[in-house]
């Protein structure tokens, strides 16, 4: 028997997220981003002038995935893109002046999150931490262990007594 719900990590922590993005939405909407966006625009603020692939590889996503994101952030005049001059193949991404500033503008989502939460900054950089020592220790499992798990045959069913 699987454990309840509550006691899940997988589900406490998807359920998590799925209130921490409520939290952002109003506000990302006034500053006219979603929340894909927003993280390409935080990536971009750790390092402008990244290629598109390195910017997916930054956020755990495929390149093909965040193309359409930042066309349109493009198109809002949030960034620029330009083909890199070292070889063409590449398109780096760039922020714009006002890219830049709907990023400094970005950090009320973070106060708001603390306000929300009532944890202080240093106990949710404590609980980051924590997270991305799990991620860490999940990405660099044996691809076997991974294999393993999907291969495991649960128990075979049990007839009900009468």
């Amino acid at each position: 028997m699987p454990l309840p719900l509550k006691d899940q990590l997988c589900f406490t922590l998807y359920a998590t997220s799925l209130e921490v993005n409520r939290t952002y939405k109003p506000m990302l909407d006034a500053m006219g981003l979603t929340y894909p966006q927003y993280l390409v625009l935080t990536a971009l603020g750790e390092a402008d002038g990244m290629s598109v692939g390195a910017i997916a590889a930054r956020l755990g996503l495929e390149s093909s995935t965040v193309t359409p994101p930042i066309k349109r952030m493009e198109q809002a005049g949030l960034v620029i893109r330009r083909r890199a001059e070292a070889d063409e193949r590449q398109v780096q991404v760039f922020l714009t002046e006002a890219g830049r500033y709907t990023l400094r503008e970005s950090d009320c989502l973070n106060q708001s999150l603390l306000r929300q939460s009532g944890l202080s900054m240093e106990d949710v950089q404590a609980l980051n931490r924590q997270l991305q020592s799990l991620h860490a220790a999940l990405v660099a499992a044996p691809d076997e262990a991974k294999e393993g798990a999907d291969k495991t045959e649960p128990p075979a069913p049990t007839q009900p007594e009468d």
